[in-house]
């Protein structure tokens, strides 16, 4: 009896590190340092300001609110998608349908950027899960896959346990993280200035999560086109610091 308790006790432990390991690497996934490309790219944010779209903070606040709409619309049902099955097949038929809805070449090329990116990274750093490394490696060599962003974070957040419903509101974090991030760079705003916005935008983005969650990628539309036609002007700015 005394032996059957200790065996309970110790695959108790085990359990509850797997667990903890798990969260490390959830977290690890939203982490800001996490080197994926994000601060290159600004979501049309300093086309918006070249092309005096956005000029100041109630600007960039409307401008956020669109950015996050159209992620929501566009983007989510793929992430549900490919956090819902996240395997090769999946990958590649949600990868190719982005690949077709992305028309514009500015926002196509920053897609594929971020999740090639992402998934190098992730490969290389969770290696407790390594159909990440053997996905990465069949299809760079076979070139089916072009590793747009939004399929690839959702694979990873299905295979590091996020639910579906996590891996969106997520994905909607990470995308308005990173639009303050640019705005900071770009000086249109001060880092505890956008750590009180992003505060106060989170009612919005919650909002965006719960109107567009849960839907798959043939529902995937643009609700916010002007955003689109901003960021396909950044090739024709005189001087630019992100890539789109």
């Amino acid at each position: 009896m005394a032996d059957e308790v200790e065996i309970t006790g110790v695959g108790n432990k085990s359990a509850s590190s797997a667990g903890s390991s798990l969260n490390w690497s959830q977290w690890q996934l939203l982490d800001s340092i996490l080197p994926t490309g994000g601060f290159a790219h600004s979501f049309g944010l300093e086309a918006a300001i070249g092309t005096h779209f956005v000029c100041g903070t109630e600007d960039l606040r409307t401008f956020l609110t669109h950015v996050l709409e159209n992620t929501g619309s566009l983007l989510l049902p793929f992430v549900y998608s490919a956090s819902r099955s996240p395997d090769a097949d999946t990958l590649r038929e949600l990868d190719r349908t982005l690949d077709a809805m992305l028309t514009n070449e500015v926002s196509r090329k920053a897609s594929i950027a971020q999740g090639s990116a992402l998934m190098r990274v992730a490969a290389a750093a969770f290696t407790e899960i390594p159909s990440l490394k053997e996905m990465r490696s069949h299809f760079l060599g076979s070139g089916s896959v072009c590793f747009h962003h939004a399929p690839v974070f959702g694979l990873i957040c299905g295979l590091l346990g996020f639910d579906g419903e996590m891996s969106q509101r997520a994905y909607v974090f990470i995308t308005m993280r990173d639009v303050l991030s640019a705005a900071t760079r770009l000086n249109l705003v001060g880092p505890l200035g956008a750590a009180i916005l992003q505060h106060q935008i989170s009612d919005v983005a919650e909002a965006v999560v719960e109107k567009w969650k849960n839907r798959a990628a043939d529902d995937a539309c643009q609700t916010v086109p002007l955003l689109d036609v901003i960021q396909g002007c950044h090739g024709y700015l005189f001087s630019r610091l992100f890539c789109s």
